[in-house]
């Protein structure tokens, strides 16, 4: 009995091929004590460009795109005004394919989170496969957190609900970055621009402290300052409120050295 266990990251396959035994290295993998252990590079698998539905080109008589049921494609690089397979990420998945088949069974150890899910989700459907997973989870890469969570491995189907979560999340961002940034730029008529759920709100915010400071005219104010000292140690204080004169500074100022003690 094997058992295949994927990592996020090589680091992180790294750290628990050492506790699991599985110290011969291999290209992609490790194994050794019965376990084969990969990893992804994050995302590895995304949902396919509009090219891959027979959109190949902005127009907005096909607006919205919104397929109805969207496509898995190995991570994408653009070429040009062609988007292409990373070489990078076929090969990796080269590799999980043969470790995910040289198994009897699957431990997903991507990250803890959303995210982690659907990067195994997301390659376990884009390969077919169909072997029996369970979970660790474990918020530390610490030996005795991974020992731990080894120990008390989460059945897959607990994760369930994330995983949909996950992808409705990406799917979300898919519909609206692919009909938003379509929509902008012929409604722009010349270049192509980029909108996002995420980006656009984040640009936004950027812009807007940029034009705060564009904008900011700097205005003259005063603070009281005074010499004290309590319990024998002397030390200075500012005032926390700022005066826009310097009559009301002066005044709080007299204020102060009239009823000191």
């Amino acid at each position: 009995m094997k058992t295949a266990l994927i990592a996020e990251k090589p680091s992180v396959a790294r750290e628990i091929a050492g506790i699991v035994g599985a110290c011969t290295k291999e290209d992609g993998f490790m194994h050794g004590n019965g376990y084969m252990v990969t990893w992804a590079f994050g995302h590895l698998i995304t949902l396919a460009m509009p090219e891959e539905y027979g959109f190949t080109e902005f127009n907005r008589e096909h607006l919205p795109i919104i397929p109805l049921s969207f496509k898995l494609v190995p991570r994408q690089v653009r070429e040009g005004k062609e988007y292409k397979a990373d070489a990078g990420a076929l090969r990796q998945l080269k590799i999980i394919r043969h470790v995910f088949e040289s198994c009897d069974s699957i431990i997903v150890a991507t990250d803890a989170g959303r995210e982690g899910e659907l990067i195994f989700r997301f390659i376990y459907t884009y390969l077919n496969c169909t072997k029996p997973f369970k979970r660790l989870w474990i918020s530390s890469l610490t030996d005795k957190a991974i020992k731990e969570g080894l120990q008390k491995l989460k059945q897959g189907s607990d994760y369930d609900s994330l995983y949909h979560a996950a992808k409705a999340r990406s799917e979300a961002d898919w519909l609206v970055g692919i009909n938003a940034s379509q929509a902008l730029s012929i409604a722009a008529g010349q270049g192509t621009y980029s909108l996002g759920r995420v980006q656009t709100p984040a640009l936004a915010m950027i812009c807007k402290r940029y034009m705060e400071n564009r904008n900011f005219v700097s205005v003259p104010f005063w603070q009281v300052r005074v010499q004290t000292e309590k319990a024998g140690i002397p030390f200075v204080a500012l005032s926390g409120e700022r005066y826009e004169n310097r009559q009301n500074a002066d005044a709080v100022l007299r204020l102060l050295q009239e009823n000191k003690t």
